[in-house]
């Protein structure tokens, strides 16, 4: 089983207060293309774009005038501990034991704008990238033309190297949208998490990026395979609610006051 996430826009690259074996990236070919096209951009590119504040504008323009990949003097810290969001809220990584650091390793991926697929210890550069901007590249006028076909065949690849080939999904829409499902090689399960409240049950975004960190949290911890083994999860009130789901879509909701 994998799970995948999405990163977040928020990051915490303070030192980390641990010792973790970090990595290069995957395609960090394919980081330096967008990073080659994204210093092109101006600052008003961006504020577009991305919908930034003149000093987000700012800040992002000079991360990728100084983005070099394979440079070392750069900053950089392993990609689950430096995403800092409501997702990562909810997965706690700096509260993993090694043993669990070490299954994520094997079982989480974060999907990334610039990166295309991460593993929790790939070093990253500070960045941001959404998956969902109009960036025109060489592959085509968006980032999912440039990383849908390479980031299918990623995670399929390493489906087919699991036990159960089960491809557990607690991304955003947005993000999720750079995975072909029709091309994966294995079962997409999708888990919703709901608010209930006086008898109506509706998804809230904050919560539900947060639960979405619990439930990877919950699969490594408890180390589960199959997609059955994930509606054990009871994080923070939430319960497996078997009439509202579909074999492939589990809803899970907690009861919130009135």
């Amino acid at each position: 089983m994998l799970v995948c996430v999405s990163p977040a826009k928020a990051l915490d690259f303070s030192p980390l207060e641990r010792s973790v074996d970090v990595q290069a990236p995957r395609f960090l070919a394919q980081s330096e293309v967008l990073g080659g096209v994204a210093k092109k951009c101006t600052r008003s590119d961006f504020k577009s774009l991305m919908k930034l504040s003149d000093a987000l504008s700012d800040l992002t323009y000079q991360r990728f005038q100084s983005f070099a990949p394979r440079a070392n003097d750069r900053e950089r810290k392993a990609a689950v501990f430096a995403f800092n969001g409501d997702t990562y809220r909810g997965l706690d990584a700096a509260s993993m034991s090694d043993e669990a650091v070490d299954y994520a390793q094997d079982h989480l991926r974060i999907l990334s704008g610039l990166y295309g697929v991460l593993r929790p210890l790939d070093e990253i550069e500070p960045y941001r990238l959404e998956m969902g901007i109009r960036l025109a590249n060489p592959e085509g006028k968006d980032l999912y033309a440039f990383w849908r076909e390479t980031v299918t065949a990623s995670l399929s690849a390493e489906l087919e190297n699991q036990t159960h080939a089960v491809l557990v999904n607690c991304a955003s829409v947005e993000y999720f949208k750079a995975v072909d499902p029709k091309a994966l090689a294995g079962r997409i399960v999708t888990p919703v998490f709901k608010e209930e409240r006086g008898g109506v049950a509706k998804i809230v975004s904050f919560h539900a990026k947060r639960a979405r960190g619990m439930m990877a949290r919950f699969i490594i911890d408890h180390k589960v395979s199959t997609a059955e083994g994930i509606t054990a999860f009871n994080e923070d009130g939430y319960i497996y609610r078997p009439k509202l789901s579909e074999p492939d879509q589990p809803v899970f909701t907690r009861l919130v006051e009135a």
